[in-house]
This record gives structure tokens, sequence and C-alpha cells, in this order.
């Protein structure tokens, strides 16, 4: 079980279930038990927000986004669903160093998606067209600091338009919260373990100032914003 109090003040050094050996199946009861979680917390508005605030033109190259960490794919498909209603053409790629990931995000999606999903590490991933936006979710707490700066600049060279980090704040209430919602909803083990453990290993927004300043940002090309219920959302906006 996670510490019952973990030190805030700083980041919690503890390991997630889902990233250590398991079977498909457990994984997959995970995930989706993680996407449940992710639609009972309004998880997807603050990326459909920053989506949202871009003019997209109506030209007829589609707009491409990479999400990296990409889960169970239930991001992409939200995007997808918000594309479609827009009128905007897309092509949506999900990128998990989890093969078992790809496929089970690839098995939950409906026959007409037309998601591409690819398994491999981000530091390595060369697609044949930059993407114009990248986007991730609940990935950067699983990174050291060091691989979050790589991370960051990693978007900054990748991307055309900008990038959107959408993950957890560092603070007492919703850990404690989610510790005894978890439990009562009847989530997955791994979700009930992993859970608070990401809430301590996630961010605040001085940690994410000190990340971007690393990786040669500087404060007025970034936003750090906090929404409701716990998440705390980093982005950047290129010049279009």
């Amino acid at each position: 079980m996670p510490p019952s109090t973990p030190d805030f003040r700083r980041r919690a050094q503890l390991s997630e279930l889902m990233d250590g050996p398991c079977t498909r199946e457990q994984l997959r009861a995970c995930l989706r038990d993680l996407a449940r979680v992710n639609r009972l917390v309004l998880a997807y508005r603050p990326l459909l927000a920053w989506l949202n605030s871009f003019r997209f033109s109506s030209s007829a190259e589609p707009l491409r986004i990479l999400d990296v960490g990409s889960g169970y794919g239930d991001g992409l498909r939200r995007i997808e669903r918000w594309a479609h209603k827009r009128g905007i053409a897309v092509e949506l790629t999900g990128l998990d160093m989890n093969p078992d990931s790809t496929a089970i995000a690839a098995e939950a999606g409906p026959p007409e998606c037309r998601i591409q999903w690819v398994s491999g590490d981000v530091f390595s991933y060369s697609p044949q067209r930059s993407p114009h936006l990248v986007v991730s979710s609940l990935f950067t707490h699983h990174l050291a600091d060091a691989d979050v700066v790589r991370f960051l600049r990693w978007m900054e060279q990748n991307t055309e338009m900008g990038w959107f980090i959408n993950d957890l704040s560092r603070a007492p209430i919703p850990y404690h919260l989610f510790r005894i919602f978890s439990k009562l909803a009847g989530f997955h083990p791994f979700v009930q373990h992993d859970g608070p453990v990401s809430i301590a290993r996630s961010f605040v927004p001085e940690d994410w100032r000190g990340l971007c300043a690393a990786a040669g940002l500087n404060d007025s090309d970034v936003s750090i914003v906090g929404f409701k219920p716990g998440r705390l959302c980093v982005s950047r906006r290129k010049l279009q």
C-alpha cells in the first residue's frame, strides 16, 4: 500500500505496480479503470479547452497530433470525437513504450477508429512528418527529473504548433481523497495503489518552473495552470 502520509515537499521516490511485470489482462483491467477515473474527474477538459484556443485552418493538410504515453487510448479517442464534431481533419498517433498497452488501446477502440498505435520510446521516435501538436496525460510523473527536461526539449524540437502536458498536482488533499475514493469505488488494485503514488510522484508549479528553465524555456514561453480536481497542466503554444 502507498504510505499514509508522504512528504509532499518533494517528489516521492516510489514505484507503481503498472510499471512492473504484469499480464496483459492485469494491465487491461488497470487501464480500463484509469479511463473510468479520467471520465469521472473530467480529466479531458483541460486538454480540450487548450485545443479550442487554437484557430485551425480548414486546409487540406490534416492536423497531426501525437499522444506520448497513450496508455488505454481514451485521450486520443476523445480528441478524435472533438475533431469530428468540428469538421477538423486529423492524423492521430498514440505512442507507448509498452507493446501490451498499444495492443490494448487498438482493441478498445471502435472499428471505425483511425488512430495509429505505435510501440516505442519517445526519445528514439522519428515520425515521417513532425506532429503539429504533442500531448501527454499522466506520463511525466513516471519520469526522472532529467528525463522530464529531456522530454520538454524533445517536444520543443519536434512540434510545429505546441505541446500540452496534463498531469497531477502533488498535494495532500487529492492524495487522501483518492485513497478513499478508489477503495470505495472498487477500482482495480493497481489503481488503488498507483493513484496515490502517482500524486506523490507528481509536481507543483515551482517544480515545473525549474524543469522548464532547465530545458531552456522562459517563463513567458509556458503556461502552468491547475485544474480541479488535482490536475496541473503545462503547455506551450508556439506562434502560428
